[in-house]
């Protein structure tokens, strides 16, 4: 059993010792992937890529519930999100990680709940990321020098397709930090089966452009793609350092979200 899960891309399955796949099923069908657990920086994880193995998975249609409950399935309790942004500031360059703390929701289609009823429960997100994940992941980033903000939010967007450019500006404007396309709804449903969650986005663009800095590009695939091929290594390094530096128990309250918990 794995109490540390990772959700991210496919470059982490080479990093893991004695790798074991696991097929599990769910109620809402099968996972993105098969789930691999194995040894890591000193501890058993478990690994899932978010849009499968090849990358075949679009944003909206990642069965966000399944990976979740297989995760829990496997003993997981905590779980960290690494994903690509795009910066809606100008002064947050690429390669930046931000430590997230709050997301915005403006996707339309995605299943966001397990409690479709009979049982209905209405879980608090007001602050929807763990607190002693974060504080972990921010001591991690700080100890190595990383460029990092300890805090952000997140608008995150339907997709598959990037914003236009009003769109962008609009968000902006809004004062929120980065924009993406997958904390939502991974981190509530994360709440919901009392998992704790650190969001850790690396900013990759800077979306639609930045007002006022004609010079900045408008994002594109290719664009995200070769500043993560640029960072994987050191992203693989903070995850290291902070599996590494995980309490091994919680002391936190995501465990018991469903009773009042944070």
């Amino acid at each position: 059993m794995a109490d540390i899960g990772i959700i991210g891309g496919s470059g982490f399955y080479e990093l893991l010792d004695d790798a074991t796949e696991h097929v599990v099923d769910t109620p809402f069908g099968p996972p993105s992937d098969a789930l691999v657990t194995g040894s890591f920086a000193g501890r058993e994880v478990a690994f899932l890529p978010r849009h499968g193995r090849d990358h075949t998975l679009p944003p909206h249609r990642v069965p966000y519930r399944a990976n979740v409950w297989a995760l829990r399935e496997l003993g997981v309790q905590r779980v960290v999100a690494p994903c690509a942004v795009g910066s809606l500031r100008s002064d947050l360059s690429t390669g930046t990680f931000v430590v997230l703390d709050q997301f915005v929701d403006r996707t339309r289609s995605r299943e966001q709940t397990f409690f479709d009823g009979p049982d209905v429960q209405h879980v608090a997100m007001a602050d929807p990321y763990c607190p002693e994940l974060r504080e972990v992941t921010n001591g991690v980033l700080a100890a190595e020098g990383h460029p990092h903000e300890t805090d952000g939010t997140i608008v995150v967007i339907e997709g598959p397709r990037f914003s236009t450019r009003a769109e962008s500006l609009w968000y902006a404007r809004q004062g929120w930090d980065v924009i993406g396309m997958t904390q939502v709804p991974e981190i509530p449903l994360l709440r919901e089966a009392e998992l704790c969650a650190v969001g850790i986005a690396m900013v990759t663009d800077h979306d639609a452009g930045v007002e006022g800095a004609p010079e900045v590009a408008a994002v594109t695939h290719d664009a995200v793609l070769e500043v993560m091929a640029a960072n994987v290594d050191r992203l693989q390094a903070v995850l290291a350092s902070l599996v590494a530096a995980v309490p091994e128990e919680r002391g936190c309250g995501c465990g018991t979200a469903l009773h009042g918990g944070h």
